[in-house]
C-alpha cells in the first residue's frame, strides 16, 4: 500500500497556476456577465490570486495574458506580485482577437499579417524577460471555415516558419508550449487541432518546445490520458491547462464534468514521472468562470486538481504491476477503482492543517471577507474581462 507519509510529501510539492484572465468577467460567445468587486487592472487580479494561495497553500503563480494584462512596467508587476506572495509565471499570448486575424495570425496568406502576429509572439518573449517567466504559451485560432479556402500544406509551412523565429529567440531557460484544439473558431480545418500535429511542430523546433494538453480541448470521448502518457514518455509535455467540459469547449471548473478521467489523467502523470521537478510540467489551470464567484471557484479548481493528484498517488502500483503482469484484468481494474473511490478528504484536511492551512479553503475564504472588501473598494473604473 502507498505510504501516507509519502503521499503528504508530494502534495507539499506540488504547485498549480492560476489564471488572471480567471478572475475577470466572462461568459459565452453570447454574452459576459459582469460581477461586482473584479478587478479592474493586473495588479488587483494580482491580489485576488494571492488570496487562493493564501487559503490553498500550493497555487504561488499567476499567468499572464497579452495584451489583456498590458502594462507600462513589467518588472514592477512582478515585484507587485511578490510582494504579495505570488510571482508572474506563463506569459499567454493572443493572436484571435484582432480584425487583421479575420483569415489566421501567423498562418495567414498575408506576409503583413503574419509579420504582425509574429511581432506579437516575440514581445511576449520581451515580456518574459522583463517578468522571469519561463513559459511562452501559444493558443492559436488559425484555420479555415471552407473547403479551398486555403492551402492546407502552405498554412503548415508558414506556422513553421513563424514558431522557428520564436523559437530563435527564446533565452537558455526559456520554453515555447503550443496548444492545440481540435475545432472553433476554424470549423473545416484547424492548423494546429490535435496533440500530432503540436508534437510535430515542436519536434522540428527543439527540445525547448513542447506539447501543453488543455482537457476541453478533445473530441467526446477521447482517451487525454493515453495522449499525457506518450507525450511524459517522449519528454514532450510542457504543461495542461485544467478546465471541463460537457460538449465542446466550456471552459467549466476543472473535474466538474468527468472527475474520473481528471483522476485518469493524473494517474498517468504520478506513474510517468510527471510531478518530478526535473520534467518540468506546468499545472495551470485555463478556466473562464461565467456565472460562479471567481475567487471561489478558482479555490476549488485549485482542490480538485488537488483532490484528483491524493488519488492518483494513492494507487497501488506494486499491486497494479503485479496484476498487469499477470493478466489478471480485474484485480488492475480494482486498484486503479480503490484508489478513485478513496474518500481523500479527510486527508487533505490533515494535510492542510499541517500546512499551517485552515481545513476547507472555500470556507476560510469565505469568512475571511476579502470578498465583501473588494466588492466595497473596486467601485469605479473598467473591470477587466474579455468581451461583451
Amino acid at each position: 500500500m502507498p505510504d501516507i507519509a509519502a503521499v503528504k510529501a508530494a502534495l507539499a510539492n506540488q504547485r498549480i497556476e492560476t489564471p488572471s484572465w480567471g478572475y475577470g468577467n466572462s461568459g459565452t460567445r453570447f454574452k459576459v456577465f459582469a460581477q461586482a468587486g473584479v478587478p479592474r487592472t493586473p495588479r488587483e487580479k494580482l491580489e485576488d490570486a494571492a488570496k487562493v494561495h493564501e487559503f490553498t497553500g500550493i497555487a504561488p503563480k499567476v499567468a499572464l495574458h497579452i495584451p489583456w494584462d498590458k502594462v507600462d512596467d513589467y518588472a514592477a508587476l512582478s515585484a507587485y506580485a511578490k510582494e504579495h506572495g505570488v510571482e508572474l509565471g506563463t506569459i499567454n499570448s493572443n493572436t484571435f482577437q484582432d480584425d487583421d486575424y479575420k483569415f489566421g495570425s501567423v498562418c495567414h496568406p498575408d506576409p503583413k499579417v503574419r509579420r504582425k502576429a509574429l511581432d506579437h509572439l516575440l514581445d511576449c518573449v520581451d515580456i518574459m524577460d522583463a517578468t522571469g517567466s519561463k513559459d511562452l504559451k501559444i493558443w492559436l485560432a488559425d484555420g479555415t471555415n471552407y473547403p479551398g479556402q486555403d492551402d492546407i500544406v502552405a498554412r503548415q509551412d508558414r506556422l513553421a516558419e513563424s514558431l522557428a523565429a520564436v523559437y530563435e529567440r527564446l533565452g537558455d531557460d526559456q520554453r515555447l508550449l503550443l496548444e492545440y484544439k481540435f475545432f472553433e473558431p476554424a470549423f473545416y480545418t484547424t492548423d494546429v487541432p490535435d496533440w500530432g500535429t503540436s508534437y510535430m511542430q515542436c519536434m522540428k523546433l527543439g527540445d525547448k518546445a513542447q506539447v501543453v494538453v488543455d482537457t476541453g480541448h478533445h473530441a467526446p470521448g477521447t482517451n487525454i490520458e493515453f495522449i499525457v502518457a506518450l507525450l511524459l514518455r517522449e519528454r514532450k509535455l510542457g504543461g495542461f491547462d485544467f478546465n471541463s467540459r460537457f460538449y465542446a469547449d466550456d471552459d467549466l471548473m476543472v473535474g466538474a464534468a468527468d472527475p474520473f478521467q481528471l483522476f485518469r489523467i493524473l494517474h498517468e502523470v504520478a506513474k510517468n514521472g510527471g510531478f518530478d521537478p526535473e520534467t518540468n510540467v506546468a499545472f495551470m489551470l485555463d478556466q473562464c468562470h461565467n456565472i460562479e464567484a471567481k475567487i471561489p471557484a478558482v479555490i476549488r479548481s485549485v482542490m480538485n486538481v488537488q483532490e484528483a493528484t491524493a488519488k492518483a498517488l494513492l494507487v497501488d502500483r506494486e499491486a497494479l504491476s503485479a496484476a498487469q503482469a499477470s493478466g489478471d484484468v480485474l484485480t488492475a481494474n480494482s486498484v486503479i477503482m480503490d484508489a478513485y473511490n478513496t474518500d481523500v478528504r479527510p486527508l487533505l484536511a490533515e494535510w492542510r492543517e499541517e500546512q499551517g492551512l485552515a481545513a476547507n479553503p472555500v470556507t476560510a475564504y469565505t469568512a475571511s471577507g476579502w470578498q465583501e472588501r473588494i466588492v466595497a473598494e473596486r467601485v469605479g473604473g473598467e473591470q477587466a474581462g474579455w468581451g461583451a
